[in-house]
């Protein structure tokens, strides 16, 4: 029987759906540090991680039994994917699985910032009893994001994913990206009716300088930041900021000086330098909206994930 070790854990959906086949799941925890030993101990084919776990070239080179790497949504940072596939490993991952979760994510970033929810749901426990009115007067002046421009930087699935649902809000689009010249946007309704869009990308000072609004959609690369103080320079006073793609994407130290100098109204953040220890200085700024890295937490996603794997994994062994 084929072993599978799930160390960032998979959906009971993905978990039914490999069993079915015939394969072996275990999903306890091992630490990234006994890994190897744990894979060649128990002779695991398969491994299957998120973000958590790292798949370097020291533990491809002590495993010579695995098979597949499995990366249970988009990003691969954290594998070497290029090395693995030279030793002969089939590297896997799910990118369409978690692009609703993510945009959705997105708006709750941009509503609760509009809406101060993020500082009024700080506040509130502590004064809302005895402050109640002074609290109302200071979230009195929010926004609504009907009628905005959205900037989404990076236009692949996850981006036009949050296209669709800015213009079911009456949002004005606009998109970079190097390698997408245009996309067509297909928004369905629920008495089956669709209207299509085509967006053409722009380039990154046109995108940033006419947005209200930008949301982040594109890996890290390198050590320099995609928007560091440069390009928050180009953006309008008054404008808010979203990163739920990758830590690092965004200089932090960059994002928070223009927020203490109101050059940006707020910014939401997802993704992290330094994580799972994020700055205190990020967490406890009160302009920024904050969720651990959840962006592709969703019931609904994880089944996406688990089963999209099982598919794949299932292919490679022919069965």
């Amino acid at each position: 029987m084929i072993k599978i070790l799930a160390n960032d854990g998979i959906s009971q959906a993905g978990i039914d759906a490999l069993t079915a086949k015939g394969f072996e799941v275990v999903t306890e925890k091992v630490a990234q540090e006994d890994l190897r030993n744990t894979i060649n101990a128990e002779n695991y084919e398969v491994l299957l991680v998120r973000s958590a776990t790292t798949v370097r070239k020291d533990l491809i080179d002590a495993c010579p039994h695995l098979k597949i790497v499995g990366r249970g949504g988009v990003g691969m940072d954290n594998i070497d994917v290029d090395y693995a596939r030279e030793k002969g490993i089939n590297v896997i991952n799910t990118p369409a699985a978690s692009s609703a979760s993510v945009a959705e994510l997105v708006f709750a970033h941009l509503f609760g910032m509009v809406r101060f929810l993020f500082d009024s749901n700080r506040q509130m426990p502590l004064s809302g009893d005895a402050e109640f009115k002074s609290l109302k007067k200071s979230y009195a002046n929010g926004r609504e994001l009907a009628g905005k421009t959205l900037g989404i930087i990076g236009f692949g699935r996850i981006g036009q994913e949050v296209a669709k649902r800015a213009i079911g809000l009456e949002m004005k689009v606009m998109a970079h990206d190097k390698f997408i010249d245009e996309a067509n946007i297909t928004l369905d309704f629920f008495n089956g009716d669709k209207k299509s869009f085509t967006i053409e990308t722009e380039s990154l000072k046109e995108v940033l300088s006419n947005s209200d609004f930008i949301t982040l959609h594109i890996p890290k690369i390198g050590d320099k930041a995609v928007i560091g103080a440069e390009e928050i320079g180009m953006m309008k006073t008054g404008a808010g900021i979203v990163n739920a793609a990758r830590g690092g994407v965004i200089d932090e130290t960059a994002l928070m000086f223009a927020l203490d100098k109101e050059k940006l109204a707020y910014a939401g953040l997802d993704v992290f330098d330094n994580e799972p220890t994020p700055s205190i200085h990020i967490c406890m700024h009160n302009a920024i909206s904050l969720t651990p890295h959840i962006g592709a937490a969703t019931l609904e996603a994880q089944d996406r994930i688990g089963t999209e794997l099982a598919d794949q994994i299932a292919t490679h062994f022919n069965k």
